[in-house]
């Protein structure tokens, strides 16, 4: 077994904690829209920084997972107008 990759349930583990966080991020960045309060809107804004650098770094463990699934190009198309 190659030490580099990681085991298949720490992979699958990986990808919920990646799914979780891109969560909380983007949560973060709507939330900041409706606070007038400077010092929150200042720490929802670090918490945004430091999500972006954790997600990167998830990122980069996750590229040694064992399998990969293809990305396709196209998006579905929305239902909604």
């Amino acid at each position: 077994m190659n030490p580099q990759l990681l085991a298949p349930h720490e992979a699958m583990d990986l990808h919920e904690i990646l799914n979780f966080k891109t969560l909380c991020l983007a949560k973060s960045k709507l939330m900041q829209g409706l606070v007038f309060d400077q010092d929150l809107k200042n720490l929802m804004q670090k918490d945004v920084e430091q999500s972006i650098q954790a997600i990167a770094d998830l990122q980069a463990v996750y590229a040694k997972a064992p399998f990969h699934a293809p990305v396709p190009q196209s998006r579905p198309t929305p239902i909604l107008n």
